[in-house]
């Protein structure tokens, strides 16, 4: 291990970091993760932590049992956790659902008035989660980036201007998943504000690497609505986090209805619960509450700043080790000015971004990503793909798409994991036709090995 490596403590936290995994070759090596933008790994604390609670679980808000009781405390109680971690106020609720794409859709469905003229406004960054759900109800429209992808301020308040008053809301993502460029979401809400209208941040790629203040001294910077996911943060259990004002969320027609939503139901009368219960039908995953409140207990142990400085390194070694690797290009601001979080996107020239992580996961073992990552319009910008390729694609769906390749790191990474994807990254761009040969057809799997 290079001693530049973090402590290995942290590699103790994760459930699975040491298994093995085969080669193409036949041989096995220690799996090395760096696709955790994706899904990380759970906590070795979140799987004790349900296994412990299992035993206790029951029916939830309306049993007088100790196992009912208890589950509705642990649920409710969790709410508080959450809230604390973000650092979000007692005006506002957490709502639970499945993960962020589904918050995303539930916060459009909440917020739709079908007989206003209501703008949205979102960017060319955006995960598709925070694009395709407002496209039905609202007039959107997209804040643009600069060359180096980076989100433009002064295009942001030239579209406050614009639509002024018709503003429903104002949504952007926290971090990009693909250059991993931080957004100024605090001068931003400043901005938003002075127009009158709401922030929402996807904190997707966000929240889990680094700390978060929602609710602010000074009001002008809060963030009025938040997204997360806890597959994201170490507890993949189906569980994602809507929070927003409860003066806001009180006022809105449930979206899905049924058990849990209701407070008098009549055959010609229905009084909906206070939020959040009304907009979390049916059982909930008391689970993923569990696991969620475990990871963030060990999140918190670590302490944010130090998952931030952590990952921080990582990414400035990695950057270091690949940025001259012949033909690989990087396609984000590599200074170390730029504020970021540990994502990577990269390409080799004269082979496919897909076929690269094909051969990072069959010769080294290495695990990444690699296509559009869900915001095809960032892709198509950071590409500079034309129009004309663009109309070729739609209506040839069979043909190649372009994309990219991402790294992304944990809190488990190490530096040495990052020497060995350093090597195999130059041991492929020097022999790219050999594997372009190897692979380039290739139907096996690793199953088949």
């Amino acid at each position: 291990m290079s001693n530049k490596d973090n402590s290995p403590s942290y590699r103790d936290l994760i459930l699975g970091v040491n298994k093995k995994v085969p080669l193409i070759s036949g041989k096995c090596v220690t799996a090395i993760n760096f696709d955790n933008a994706a899904t990380t790994p759970p906590f070795k604390s979140v799987m004790e932590d349900i296994i412990d609670f299992a035993p206790w679980y029951s029916s939830i808000h309306r049993g007088e049992g100790y196992k009912s009781q208890l589950t509705t405390k642990l649920y409710e109680n969790s709410r508080i956790v959450v809230s604390n971690f973000v650092n979000a106020n007692v005006n506002n609720t957490v709502i639970y659902v499945k993960n962020s794409t589904e918050a995303f859709n539930k916060l459009s469905n909440l917020l739709y008035e079908p007989y206003k003229r209501n703008v949205i406004l979102t960017t060319d960054m955006e995960h598709h989660s925070n694009d395709l759900p407002w496209r039905d109800k609202f007039i959107v429209d997209y804040i643009s980036i600069d060359e180096a992808g980076m989100l433009s301020l002064e295009d942001l308040e030239a579209k406050l201007n614009k639509y002024n008053n018709y503003i429903r809301l104002v949504t952007i993502t926290g971090a990009s998943n693909i250059t991993g460029y931080k957004n100024k979401i605090y001068d931003i809400a400043k901005l938003v504000h002075k127009f009158g209208s709401k922030l929402l941040v996807d904190g997707a790629q966000l929240v889990p690497h680094a700390p978060f203040i929602m609710s602010n001294k000074n009001l002008e910077y809060n963030i009025d609505f938040l997204i997360f996911s806890a597959h994201k943060m170490y507890a993949p259990f189906g569980i994602g986090v809507l929070i927003g004002p409860k003066s806001i969320l009180d006022k809105c027609e449930p979206d899905i209805v049924g058990g849990g939503t209701v407070d008098i139901v009549t055959h010609d009368y229905i009084k909906w619960n206070d939020s959040p219960q009304r907009h979390e039908a049916g059982s909930p995953n008391v689970i993923g509450s569990i696991a969620l409140v475990s990871a963030i207990k060990t999140l918190s142990n670590i302490g944010m700043n130090n998952v931030e400085r952590i990952e921080r390194n990582l990414t400035s070694y990695a950057i270091c080790q690949i940025r001259n690797i012949p033909n690989l290009k990087i396609y984000c601001d590599l200074s170390k000015e730029t504020s970021r979080v540990s994502i990577i996107p990269f390409n080799i020239y004269g082979i496919q971004h897909a076929l690269v992580a094909k051969i990072l996961s069959y010769e080294f073992g290495i695990s990444v990503r690699s296509g559009c990552f869900c915001a095809q319009p960032y892709v198509v910008k950071l590409l500079h793909i034309s129009n004309e390729f663009l109309s070729k694609k739609i209506k040839n769906p069979d043909l190649y798409s372009p994309g990219m390749v991402r790294i992304s790191f944990g809190i488990y990474n190490t530096y040495s994991e990052i020497d060995i994807l350093a090597y195999a990254l130059n041991k492929i761009s020097l022999k790219r036709d050999y594997y372009n040969l190897k692979y380039g057809n290739m139907k096996k799997t690793l199953f088949d090995v």
